[in-house]
């Protein structure tokens, strides 16, 4: 087993733009636009900005919302080869998404098996789209973050293993913090910029393949 485990978002990091975005976009009010601001500067919690936004939505929109998705959402290049790349190397990847089941499972179906996801997961039983958190902060966690990518970070993994965070957001700000290396790009990249914490850009997973490649060669 490798003394690497890896740790990586969906939403604008696996796939080319993000998805909840996406799906507000099309078919939310625009109400949603102050949520989502509110998110990003940090003054509204992940948990309650997420859950709101989907309770503009109708659950009947299900369907429309999937089909979509499934037809717009781009996986980023070399991700098929990067999972492959971690199996031949037996690194552990965990797929740790604030992004919910109803969309996540299918976009990663055939690529990554279900017991490497953790996510959200949607309710369609009342009029509006409730989300569910299965996997909420733990007791060192205070951030409301909905998905807890902290939290499972302690949960699944060990204090010997170089823990590498790949994201793109500020919802995996924490869990970069506990990073021994986080790969980023977008405004994720800007924040371990401003914090100092030990990042590499990508753009594409094969980025991502010769950054590990380069760990490699420094521990051998």
């Amino acid at each position: 087993m490798s003394d690497k485990v890896i740790i990586c978002d969906f939403d604008g990091t696996i796939t080319e733009t993000d998805n909840i975005i996406a799906i507000m976009k099309k078919f939310a009010p625009p109400e949603w636009e102050d949520l989502k601001n509110g998110v990003l500067s940090q003054e509204i919690s992940i948990k309650d900005g997420v859950g709101k936004m989907f309770q503009l939505l109708p659950s009947t929109s299900k369907e429309q919302i999937v089909k979509y998705i499934l037809r717009s959402a781009e996986i980023r290049a070399g991700f098929k080869d990067f999972v492959q790349y971690t199996r031949e190397n037996n690194i552990p990847l965990f797929i740790v998404s604030g992004g919910i089941d109803f969309f996540v499972y299918p976009l990663l179906e055939g690529l990554v098996n279900e017991e490497q996801i953790y996510c959200n997961v949607a309710d369609f039983s009342n009029e509006k789209i409730q989300i569910e958190w299965p996997n909420s902060c733990d007791v060192s966690c205070t951030n409301e973050c909905g998905c807890c990518k902290p939290s499972l970070i302690r949960k699944l993994t060990n204090a010997d293993q170089k823990k590498i965070v790949i994201g793109d957001s500020i919802t995996d700000l924490q869990a970069a913090k506990l990073a021994d290396l986080v790969i980023a790009r977008d405004l994720l990249l800007e924040k371990c910029k401003e914090l100092h914490l030990p990042h590499q850009s990508f753009t594409t997973f094969y980025d991502v393949m010769t950054i590990l490649d380069q760990l490699e060669e420094v521990s051998a």
